[in-house]
């Protein structure tokens, strides 16, 4: 998925440096909110029963418990770890990528007002996560594979894929503080936290930091024939030839979001934090900045916006919903499915035109999914949302 409605939206007010921050900041981003329910680990999601995850047949019971198939790449000794072994990590680098943008869409398809400053970090993010997984996709096609993207599709609400990140539990729901914290936080909680405990999991950050070693070790022939360049939000995806591109490409990837390293002496050359921070902001309502304690969120305010009230989709869908939601559950499970068909389609020869189209049909996602975040559920709080279901 490579576009939305909106052009991707610029911060308001100078933002932080990336890793300028990462180390100090970490500690800063798990404060309580005034008022609020108490973070329950504003990195490690509150437990949850966390469904089976399926998006695919990779994760099996064969693995160790909670850890799925990141746990069994990893424990493949480093000089066995070849062209096969790009492959499968860059195909689960496909479904951790895309698994992101589906809670992201909603949380911001559910912003009344698309111009305030909170749902112009969400635009960027989203945009920001479309590139990645055009990233990963162009390595996969690079070193001989082919993404499968309609069957990385995960069902909502469950785990992150390959058992990374062991206690989120990612659902489906409108904008609200929780959702920030629960959710979108969680999901991008960097590698190496201050604020982290207990028993450690693979991090995303830790998987791609694996991935760039094997791609150094391998030194395997790229291929440009079968990948694509396009503007995504603010980034330009590029074929990647050489290892410099490999490593500069993936690296964009940790720092944007969910591998941030936490030096406070590195900087980076994009301007925005990264994306949990940028949620961060949302979930406390300031701006982070340096202060003579170190990094807090005392900076200027960040209005946490009036949202439509989805309701969060429940594990086995909306229950007998009535005649008319039905049919926009199905209009947006159709037009989804479109989206990742030419996606497939896009990495398996179709190029271009092909892009397009799955940027077309997502742009078309929008309405049906506004249509349903109006509607509300009988006899329960809050309005129906998508499902994010491909037929």
């Amino acid at each position: 998925m490579t576009g939305t409605s909106e052009h991707p939206d610029r911060p308001t007010a100078a933002p932080v440096g990336r890793r300028g921050f990462l180390a100090s900041a970490a500690l800063a981003a798990t404060a309580p909110v005034p008022g609020a329910a108490p973070a329950q680990g504003a990195v490690n999601a509150p437990a949850a029963a966390a469904a089976p995850d399926a998006a695919g047949p990779a994760d099996s019971p064969a693995a160790a418990p909670g850890l799925g198939s990141v746990a069994r790449l990893l424990a493949v000794p480093e000089g066995d770890r070849g062209i096969d072994w790009l492959r499968a990590a860059l195909q689960l680098a496909v479904r951790l990528e895309l698994a992101t943008i589906p809670p992201y869409l909603c949380g911001w398809w559910s912003v009344r007002d698309r111009r305030g400053e909170a749902a112009q970090l969400i635009r960027r993010i989203i945009g920001d996560e479309m590139y990645h997984m055009g990233v990963v996709c162009n390595l996969l096609v690079a070193v001989g594979g082919r993404p499968r993207i309609k069957e990385a599709a995960p069902r909502y609400p469950g785990p992150l894929p390959g058992g990374v990140r062991t206690g989120v539990h990612v659902y489906l729901s409108g904008l609200t503080r929780d959702y920030v914290r629960d959710v979108m936080m969680a999901i991008e909680a960097p590698e190496a936290p201050l604020a982290r405990t207990g028993a450690p999991s693979p991090t995303v950050g830790g998987f791609y930091g694996d991935l760039q070693a094997a791609f150094r070790r391998t030194a395997p022939y790229l291929s440009a024939e079968g990948q694509l360049s396009d503007r995504i939000g603010s980034d330009v995806l590029e074929p990647i030839t050489g290892l410099d591109d490999v490593e500069r490409s993936l690296e964009i990837v940790k720092e944007q979001g969910e591998g941030t390293a936490s030096s406070p002496a590195d900087a980076f050359q994009d301007d925005h934090p990264a994306h949990y921070y940028a949620f961060a902001e949302i979930y406390h309502g300031r701006r982070l900045r340096r202060t003579a304690r170190g990094w807090e969120f005392t900076g200027a305010p960040v209005l946490f916006p009036a949202a439509r009230p989805m309701a969060p989709v429940p594990p086995a869908g909306w229950y007998r919903p009535p005649a008319q939601v039905q049919r926009l559950l199905d209009q947006f499970d159709s037009t989804y499915s479109a989206v990742l068909d030419a996606l497939d389609e896009a990495w398996g020869g179709g190029g271009g035109r092909s892009l397009g189209t799955a940027v077309r049909a997502m742009r078309a996602m929008e309405d049906p999914a506004l249509e349903l975040m109006e509607t509300p559920v009988p006899n329960a709080p809050g309005t129906y949302g998508p499902q994010f279901r491909p037929v």
